[in-house]
């Protein structure tokens, strides 16, 4: 798929890989349609991707919201005539035991890790189909591939979107349609994810990737140390080039492979490294029995 030309919509445009997606298309000549809940984000990312060639729309769009993601859709046909990508990027993280998260937050990831990428690829694919030509890109995690403590919530996630995926990507095939799909499993990229995330009640400016000990600067300091290796700008160009190529699975980062390397071995192996590397991480934060 050629994105010269081309129109794709961004979940989750306002910062981090959504604006990233949203620069490289127009770098690329492709009509892009941004949305996000931070108005100002958003505004500040349209400005960065507004040259005279190019047609930019934006809007507030929360994508746990099944109705408003159906009216974004139709939006953006009204407004650049057609859709031939959606990136279901929006997310959000949360670092909590499963025993003692709160389930309120629980619903609240879930509606939109997994909700939102499912709400925007049914408000889409009927307009990729029409379009006759279009591609899907789901954004998952590498926490997709293999489960972290501490990450109950964000894991089931970012497995349910890689399934959900998956599955519709043979579908698509097994029917001859002209849309694809590629799943996308970022490592750590340098974004506002760790300073944005929910945490369990002890510890509430808990982040995601394992670390829910110190406060939200420390956490997000942490981050951007040990885990946060590929830039932004650096998984866009690797997501569009997967998109290009019609990847099925797109692993992002130097890490990432690392991931599912581990993610294959035998569980009773995969699951001691894994838990060798979250008590270093975790200290006492774990509840005990």
């Amino acid at each position: 798929m050629k994105l010269e030309g081309k129109v794709a919509a961004v979940t989750g445009a306002a910062s981090g890989i959504g604006r990233a997606l949203a620069i490289s298309l127009v770098s690329r000549g492709a009509e892009v349609a941004l949305s996000d809940v931070d108005r100002a984000g958003l505004e500040r990312t349209a400005s960065l991707c507004k040259n005279s060639r190019t047609l930019v729309s934006t809007s507030i769009v929360d994508v746990a919201d099944r109705d408003a993601m159906l009216e974004w859709s139709a939006d953006v046909v009204a407004r650049h005539g057609r859709v031939n990508l959606i990136a279901n990027n929006a997310g959000v993280a949360m670092s909590a035991a499963a025993e003692e998260q709160s389930i309120d937050d629980f619903r609240w990831l879930m509606n939109i890790n997994f909700w939102g990428v499912v709400h925007g690829t049914e408000a889409f694919l009927p307009l990729l189909r029409h379009a006759g030509e279009g591609h899907i890109v789901n954004i998952s995690s590498v926490f997709g591939l293999m489960s972290i403590p501490s990450q109950s919530a964000y894991n089931a996630s970012k497995f349910a979107v890689r399934g959900y995926s998956d599955s519709l990507r043979m579908e698509l095939e097994m029917t001859g349609s002209p849309v694809s799909v590629t799943t996308v499993h970022p490592g750590g990229i340098k974004t506002a994810i760790a300073r944005n995330a929910r945490g369990r009640a002890a510890n509430p400016d808990a982040s995601d990737q394992g670390l829910s000990t110190g406060s939200v600067d420390e956490i997000a300091e942490r981050f951007d140390d040990s885990l946060a290796r590929t830039d932004p700008e650096k998984a866009a160009s690797q997501i569009l080039r997967a998109v290009e190529r019609n990847r099925r699975r797109a692993l992002i980062g130097p890490d990432a492979p690392l991931f599912d390397f581990v993610a294959r071995l035998p569980a009773a192996v995969s699951q001691r490294i894994t838990m060798i590397g979250g008590r270093r991480a975790l200290g006492s934060a774990l509840p005990r029995t």
